[in-house]
């Protein structure tokens, strides 16, 4: 039914027959058009996403109304504002497909009643939230280190997929560049 994530979670912890059947009843399919949202500023995050088929985006917008993109997601890859979800807060972010998807979404409730029916689930997302969290180090300390040349030329060899699949100006503004200057180092690089 949901043979992506059963995988992507064998990956990390071992499951028996009956506990794919317990998680199958906590998820729901979501296939999504471009541009659909998974979530909008302003609303809260009820659900976690598990990209099966696809891509998506987190953003904001900044003060001057710019859409600043902080994450992607293509498959086998987990999506939420975490404080949000956790706190079942207001969200400042907004999750976008950005490709035709097809994405399992368990909710706040079911996430927690899955987690109390099957423990080793726990050991699992821990794994999923060091990470993420991992990759967001990375990343900050990225930008300070690298110049945007280093920056795009990393992230385009380390994640060949989204360098594809993203469109120009959505990889511009994750990587913290100008669509324009990001064109003229891809013109640059193309060569090598």
């Amino acid at each position: 039914m949901y043979p992506a994530l059963i995988n992507h979670i064998r990956n990390y912890i071992e499951l028996d027959e009956d506990q794919i059947q317990i998680i199958y009843k906590y998820f729901r399919r979501l296939n999504l058009k471009n541009k659909e949202y998974l979530l909008e500023e302003g609303q809260i995050c009820k659900s976690y996403f598990f990209i099966e088929k696809g891509c998506t985006r987190m953003f904001f917008y900044t003060d001057k109304g710019a859409e600043q993109i902080t994450q992607f997601a293509l498959e086998n890859w987990w999506i939420a504002d975490y404080f949000s979800f956790a706190d079942q807060s207001v969200s400042e972010y907004n999750i976008q497909v950005i490709e035709k998807s097809e994405i399992l979404a368990i909710d706040h409730r079911s996430f927690d009643k899955l987690l109390e029916e099957l423990p080793a689930l726990e050991r699992y997302f821990r794994i999923i939230m060091q990470r993420a969290v991992a990759a967001s180090q990375l990343r900050i300390k990225l930008l300070y280190d690298l110049s945007k040349e280093e920056l795009y030329l990393h992230f385009s060899s380390y994640f060949p997929d989204f360098a594809q699949r993203v469109p120009q100006y959505m990889l511009a503004s994750y990587l913290g560049l100008t669509p324009e200057y990001l064109s003229e180092i891809r013109k640059k690089n193309a060569n090598l």
